[in-house]
């Protein structure tokens, strides 16, 4: 085995076929299933089952693929040794909503990387949670804490909410709601008491904060994207009795890495910061 081997492993689940591996490896298609079978050989484990055309890893797998993730993060520390740069160093992946990352972690980003030369940070955001199972991000900050998983979680702390109506309409305002599939949130529960069809279907609170901005429309934001609605007196604001929790998700190998410490410190100083701003 070497180190080659075993990154086809980790391509070929996060890719699910051996064409997908190859195409990221930039190497043979036959040389994927060649070295994959060699592997399986050596091993004396059966690693991928093939299941409606994709490659699921048994859980065999699964536990080569714990030890090749601490391989990857200790061969990227081998890479920063010759860094001169003090402080912790280290790439460090975050994922989180849109509307996290620009309003909450990005005003204070400059600062941080200016105190911190070694760290570089890169921001993952969508809608959709990041496979965080797979090693696609290094931390994770959710609205939503997961059942299980092989990585620490921890609370943030909650997130205030706001249900925004203009004070002056003919008749009824714009409803904006979230999509069905997010109906168990505490916005959700909300905007239900209203009795209202609603007009726009988003989870994106840009959206949402636009039309409330045009003051023909009503839906509910995070404390964190409506600060500038909250003084204006064309709207009327009212705080929901429930609160969104935050959640922060940290992959395990890294818990006592120097750059991981000191990334989730600012993390949880940005959101201290929204709380009391």
């Amino acid at each position: 085995m070497n180190w080659d081997d075993l990154r086809i492993i980790a391509a070929v689940r996060d890719e699910g076929t051996y064409a997908g591996a190859s195409a990221r490896l930039r190497i043979d298609e036959t040389t994927v299933g060649r070295r994959l079978s060699r592997i399986e050989r050596a091993l004396g484990l059966r690693l991928f089952e093939a299941v409606d055309g994709v490659r699921r890893p048994t859980r065999s797998c699964e536990a080569v693929l714990a030890h090749v993730q601490a391989m990857a993060a200790h061969a990227a520390e081998i890479g920063r040794v010759g860094r001169s740069l003090p402080g912790p160093a280290g790439d460090l992946r975050i994922a989180s909503t849109n509307a996290f990352a620009e309003e909450v972690l990005a005003p204070h980003a400059s600062d941080f990387l200016r105190a911190n030369p070694g760290l570089t940070l890169q921001f993952l955001t969508s809608s959709d949670n990041v496979r965080f199972s797979r090693w696609e991000a290094d931390l994770a900050i959710r609205l939503r804490k997961p059942d299980k998983g092989d990585f620490s979680i921890s609370r943030l702390g909650d997130i205030k909410l706001y249900y925004f109506e203009p004070v002056a309409t003919e008749g009824e305002p714009m409803l904006c709601a979230y999509p069905d599939e997010l109906g168990a949130i505490p916005e959700m529960q909300f905007l239900r008491t209203k009795k209202i069809r609603p007009r726009c279907v988003t989870d994106n609170v840009r959206v949402i904060r636009t039309l409330i901005r045009s003051h023909r429309a009503a839906g509910v934001l995070p404390e964190h994207s409506c600060t500038e609605l909250l003084g204006d007196r064309r709207l009327r604001a009212t705080l929901l009795p429930k609160r969104r929790d935050v959640w922060l998700l940290v992959q395990n190998h890294l818990k006592r890495d120097a750059a991981t410490r000191v990334t989730i410190d600012w993390v949880r100083s940005c959101f201290e910061q929204m709380s009391r701003a």
